[in-house]
């Protein structure tokens, strides 16, 4: 007898709270916009970031609230902003295609000692005045920014990290995870890439590196467009004056400059990412 109304007193319990919990589901119910799912499913669902919103289901939800614009998911490219573009009823403009670029070159980088540490890059910056490393810019090679890509796009090849354009969509997780900040978006269409991020003196980066810029200003003296330029002992390039001839590339002393042959994928806006 004592089982049987102890069953019925929990039967009653349930009875009681599935009633509150179905009223309360109807009091409380928050309609969602039936273009919310759809927006999702164009995404690419990789969740990286590279919109700048914390994953996909949150982009899609500001793109409804009016708070960013169709366009932004990197990874989906120009396929993912058109289709959204047709569920909110707008006009998508065409974003260009950015890469990966790691500013670094240096697998003849000099060690400042054997270093026995963590095999991680964040670690690796920890010991030894920012690492083990005589150049303080250089790519550590410990690969986090490969274990952060989802995308299978960026390597390390003889110990420094290298991005293949192809499969790269520009999402930019692996700048994220470098703590060095020598990953940089960069056109796809660009040809003519600095790959090193030293601002050291001269003297100073050739302890370090048989590749690093030395600020020699060849590049400068020989571009016909003036769109290479040493600042703080470093080449950058104004891509908006580049023209691709690849003179700086043939006179850099130390062969840093390359031309990475890439086909120019559109003339889109770029975003800063």
């Amino acid at each position: 007898m004592d089982i049987l109304i102890a069953v019925g007193v929990l039967g009653g319990l349930a009875l009681i709270f599935g009633l509150v919990l179905a009223i309360a589901s109807k009091v409380f119910y928050v309609e969602t916009d039936p273009r919310l799912e759809p927006l999702q499913e164009c995404l690419s669902g990789a969740n990286c970031g590279g919109c700048g919103f914390s994953g996909c289901g949150a982009y899609a939800q500001a793109v409804l609230d009016g708070k960013a614009p169709v366009g932004l998911c990197i990874a989906g490219g120009e396929e993912c902003a058109q289709k959204m573009a047709k569920i909110m009823g707008t006009k998508a403009e065409k974003v260009a295609r950015q890469v990966a670029f790691v500013r670094c070159a240096g697998t003849t980088a000099r060690d400042k000692g054997v270093y026995e540490g963590i095999h991680d890059c964040v670690a690796a910056t920890k010991v030894a005045g920012r690492g083990p490393l005589i150049c303080k810019f250089g790519c550590l090679g410990f690969g986090n920014c490969v274990a952060a890509c989802k995308f299978d796009a960026i390597h390390l090849v003889d110990g420094i990290a290298k991005v293949d354009p192809d499969k790269c969509t520009g999402c930019m997780s692996c700048a994220a995870a470098c703590p060095r900040n020598i990953i940089v978006p960069v056109h796809y269409g660009v040809n003519i890439t600095v790959a090193c991020s030293s601002n050291a003196r001269g003297s100073v980066t050739l302890r370090g590196c048989d590749i690093g810029c030395i600020g020699c200003s060849k590049c400068e003296k020989t571009c016909p467009r003036g769109a290479i330029k040493v600042e703080r002992n470093l080449a950058v390039i104004d891509y908006s004056l580049c023209d691709n001839c690849g003179q700086c590339v043939d006179v850099c002393p130390r062969k840093l400059i390359s031309n990475s042959n890439l086909t120019k994928a559109d003339d889109g806006v770029s975003r800063d990412l």
